[in-house]
């Protein structure tokens, strides 16, 4: 039996990196839908953070589940 351990170890680094990337978006998601409105300096609400806020979770979450889905791509097919 013969590993070829050069293989193995490009493996082992994308699967790495590809799961702390995968951690880091869907934590930036968590964070972005946990944002809530606060009142600005000036007394006015501060929506258009929290809008911005909420779609770039969105986006995070939604890079998370087209990962997800080209994993499961790869494999059956």
């Amino acid at each position: 039996m013969n590993i070829d351990w050069a293989a193995l170890g490009t493996v082992f680094g994308v699967s790495l990196v590809t799961t702390v990337a995968l951690v880091g978006l869907f934590t930036l998601g968590i964070v972005g839908l946990s944002k809530q409105p606060e009142t600005a300096a000036g007394g006015g609400p501060a929506g258009g953070s929290v809008l911005l806020a909420r779609a770039g979770a969105y986006v995070c979450f939604g890079l998370c589940a087209a990962a997800v889905a080209y994993g499961i791509y790869l494999i059956v097919a």
